[in-house]
């Protein structure tokens, strides 16, 4: 009897979004991240499960649903639909959309609280201090401005004095400490692992994991006069959406995850707490955290206010999905602090795209469909030159550790060879010259790089991939009828 294989599987995961608000460049920037690493573990023939969604509880959701004159959960179910228009538009290939307003997540939560309460590791308490609503979070006095307000938010948070139920976070440190140091949780880059194992050489403080006086929140199972704290709620997704409770072969299957992709400025909740949480009722903890910098807008920080918010939705009407795919991967290392400029992604279109790869397809297609229409250069895969060979087998070693601006900087190289070598051999001279031989070797070998380039390309660039896959596969060749990237005056 054959023994049957399953293949590997690879569990990958964004944070979930308040939906508050309209998705913005920063979001997408996570997303599309996530996007391209599910893409190429799919190409790799892996068993991939992609998880997105929204955070839909908490008293910052209840207040701008009242400020929109709306009730929490017509708010949601409105606001959710620019998420997945977004993530649409972009091309994101998500395997799952979780919503924390869904029953199968909330009896989930229900039931992992349960196994918390059993613990042992609960205690009833007092909390005094002050709590910011825009990050549903509390936060210390030495993290406030001059003025007293949130630096992020620029509102004074809420000074609040309630009895709650605490988890025992302090008894965690030694555990988390060797977790980290071993390798078992993995975060990155090493500037966020230092910063976590710096914030647990400070000492760990027990944690508030209720609120007596938030809106729009789940009870808590054994005490209905208290909400379960929403962060709580939100990190629990991971485990809901691959049926913790309900589906015990798939969660089986796809726990733990191998990679949460976050904002640093979430990194505790990850990086602490929610692997302290997992722990205390016996489940595994995830394999990798990477946490990436955060977003400005031409220098300045991404504000409302300013009117500098930028909607990825406009962007890929002006540019494209994968215009947009490259610019943020190719010109942002991933996990170190970026600037988004639309003057900056006009010019990363004009030079890479429309006058880089998409003026070597034409160039090279074009040549082929004149002088070898019918050659089946496809078939001759032993043509490609062997130092393109062993520059593209970078690609996977960047992108396994997610730095997408070094797999992106390779493929361009390649990109640039082949232009290199058009100029350098001037294939149309050759023919015209009597050594034809000489040039359907070039045309070969541009043909291969062609059909190598597009298949590294395909994580980051899939509708360019598609189309370009079309127009190599092709009998005869034809040049596009239409550039790939049109230049952008």
């Amino acid at each position: 009897m054959a023994v049957q294989f399953l293949s590997m599987k690879y569990y990958i995961t964004t944070p979930i979004y308040y939906v508050n608000d309209k998705p913005h460049v920063g979001s997408a920037y996570t997303t599309i991240a996530a996007d391209v690493l599910a893409r190429y573990h799919k190409q790799q023939g892996h068993d991939v499960h992609f998880l997105t969604g929204t955070a839909e509880h908490g008293s910052k959701i209840a207040g701008s649903a009242k400020a929109a004159g709306q009730s929490p959960k017509a708010f949601v179910d409105k606001n959710v639909k620019f998420f997945k228009k977004a993530w649409e538009a972009l091309g994101i290939s998500y395997d799952d959309f979780i919503r924390t307003t869904e029953k199968r997540h909330e009896d989930a939560v229900n039931l992992f609280f349960d196994k918390l309460y059993k613990t042992g590791k609960l205690y009833e308490g007092e909390y005094e201090g002050l709590y910011c609503v825009g990050h549903e979070a509390f936060i210390k006095e030495e993290d406030l401005d001059d003025q007293g307000n949130c630096p992020d938010h620029g509102k004074p948070p809420e000074k609040i004095k309630e009895s709650n139920w605490f988890f025992r976070l302090s008894d965690y440190g030694e555990l988390l400490r060797d977790k980290i140091t071993s390798g078992a949780l993995k975060i990155s880059p090493e500037i966020r692992r230092n910063e976590v194992l710096s914030l647990i050489e400070q000492g760990l403080e027990d944690i508030a994991i209720s609120r007596r006086t938030a809106k729009f929140a789940l009870p808590l199972p054994w005490d209905k006069e208290q909400t379960i704290y929403v962060w709580l709620d939100e990190l629990f997704n991971y485990c809901s959406a691959i049926g913790y409770g309900k589906d015990k072969k798939k969660f089986k299957r796809y726990w733990p995850a191998d990679v949460h992709i976050i904002g640093k400025d979430i990194l505790k909740f990850h990086c602490v707490i929610w692997p302290a949480l997992l722990d205390a009722i016996g489940e595994e903890l995830p394999k990798q955290v990477f946490a990436h910098g955060h977003f400005t807008i031409d220098g300045q920080k991404i504000s409302k206010t300013l009117g500098n918010v930028v909607d990825p939705v406009d962007l890929v009407a002006d540019y494209g999905a994968d215009a947009i795919r490259y610019f943020l991967l190719r010109d942002i290392p991933f996990g170190n602090d970026g600037d988004f400029s639309h003057t900056r992604l006009k010019d990363r279109y004009n030079a890479d795209l429309a006058n880089g790869l998409g003026n070597l397809v034409s160039r090279t297609l074009n040549m082929i469909q004149q002088y070898a229409p019918d050659q089946d250069y496809q078939a001759n895969n032993k043509i490609l030159p062997r130092e393109v060979k062993s520059t593209l087998k970078l690609v996977d070693n960047y992108i396994e550790k997610l730095e997408f601006h070094h797999a992106l900087a390779v493929i361009w190289s390649v990109v640039k060879t082949a232009d290199n070598t058009i100029e350098e051999t001037k294939p149309w001279q050759l023919m015209k010259g009597g050594k034809e031989d000489r040039a359907q070797k070039v045309l070969a070998e541009l043909f291969q790089i062609l059909l190598a380039v597009n298949k590294q390309i395909a994580p980051f660039l899939p509708d360019t991939h598609a189309k370009l896959d079309q127009l190599l596969s092709a009998r005869p060749i034809k040049k596009p009828s239409d550039p790939l990237f049109a230049r952008k005056a």
